[in-house]
């Protein structure tokens, strides 16, 4: 299976990783959008279209899964690049997700800090998500630029 893997820079190369080591036979590859970073202190709808550029090249090479390795894309794009690709077959997954969930596997979880950029912050997902599945969980989120 083909995989492409993309972040607004280099950070997402630790989830590219993490998927390697994971799927070692499969095709994974990286795009780090280095020209337009950094993503977290853009709008939604600037970040939503540089995802879709960078999905469609992902497309173009026949990808058949795409990770949204970035928090900021994955707050703002992630649902407008799953109704896009899936006509296509092409499943597309977030950060967001796996992260609370790793978080909440911590023992003593009663509150959880959120860092990131002004965009993931201010975009809400992760407090949205900790709220949906662990609402007995206290969230505190602070943007770090």
């Amino acid at each position: 299976m083909r995989i492409g893997v993309f972040d607004s820079g280099i950070g997402g190369l630790t989830v590219f990783s993490a998927l390697h080591n994971a799927l070692p036979s499969h095709d994974l590859i990286y795009l780090g959008d280095t020209a337009r970073v950094p993503y977290g202190t853009r709008s939604a709808e600037t970040v939503t279209r540089y995802s879709c550029r960078v999905a469609s090249y992902l497309w173009q090479l026949q990808v058949e899964a795409i990770v949204i390795a970035c928090n900021t894309a994955t707050t703002y794009a992630l649902e407008t690049l799953q109704k896009t690709a899936a006509p296509l077959g092409i499943q597309v997954f977030g950060v967001i997700e796996p992260g609370v969930e790793a978080a909440l596997k911590q023992p003593h979880t009663a509150s959880i800090a959120v860092i990131g950029t002004p965009g993931t912050i201010s975009g809400g997902a992760y407090q949205a998500h900790l709220a949906r599945v662990a609402p007995e969980v206290t969230v505190t989120a602070t943007a770090c630029p």
